[in-house]
């Protein structure tokens, strides 16, 4: 209201119960087309922002990593021939309680996520699976797998050759490997984000060469 008071002037009050002059009709024809062009370059400009964050967002979000890039033992081979690197094989079953959990959580978090991803080839192997599987030259299969049976199955031979701990398979398991394939050692147990991370850095920065477990644990 004041600025339609500026344009049109005092006359304007004056002939508020008369006809108006066509120079204030001009003027303001002039001030609503200035009006309309200002109210029209706001929306442009705050539509062009609205852009902007729809364009970039993706950007952002890509630029942060929410899953693990899971693949299987025999891609992490073929991977492994053009770039070394560690491995890490989540040893789940379907029916198991913590592996679900770890598997929403740990591998959930940001950090743990990221960390897996630039340093480790990560797998995911169903300790009861049906799959057979060719690994290292050597067969790997579930003759005991029933599809009919419910809950728990039989467990595959690879679970066999890579789980246990002191001869007891428990799960979740997480087993580690050098860039060979050699067993660095497999670990039970549902574990937290910041119980895996000293776990991820001892063996993809090499300290297990030089160091024992408790010894890197105090040198941190």
């Amino acid at each position: 209201m004041n600025e339609l008071h500026w344009v049109t002037g005092d006359t304007m009050l004056h002939n508020a119960h008369g006809d108006i002059p066509e120079r204030h009709y001009l003027c303001m024809f002039r001030y609503l087309h200035e009006k309309s062009n200002i109210e029209m370059s706001k929306i442009f400009h705050v539509m062009r922002s609205v852009l902007m964050v729809l364009i970039f967002i993706p950007v952002f979000a890509h630029g942060q990593q929410t899953d693990i890039d899971w693949i299987s033992l025999n891609d992490a081979e073929k991977r492994m021939e053009k770039e070394p690197r560690k491995v890490l094989i989540d040893v789940y079953t379907d029916w198991c309680g913590p592996c679900k959990i770890m598997n929403n959580t740990t591998f959930k978090d940001p950090t743990v996520v990221e960390y897996i991803n630039e340093n480790y080839y990560a797998v995911k192997f169903n300790a009861e699976g049906p799959d057979p599987l060719e690994f290292r030259g050597r067969s790997y299969k579930n003759d005991g797998y029933d599809p009919n049976r419910g809950g728990r199955n039989s467990t595959h031979d690879l679970t066999r050759a890579i789980a246990p701990v002191n001869g007891r398979i428990a799960y979740p398991t997480i087993v580690y490997m050098d860039e060979d394939f050699n067993l660095l050692t497999p670990v039970q147990g549902l574990q937290r984000p910041a119980q895996i991370l000293p776990i991820l850095s001892f063996f993809a920065e090499d300290a297990y060469k030089e160091q024992t477990w408790e010894e890197y644990q105090k040198s941190r």
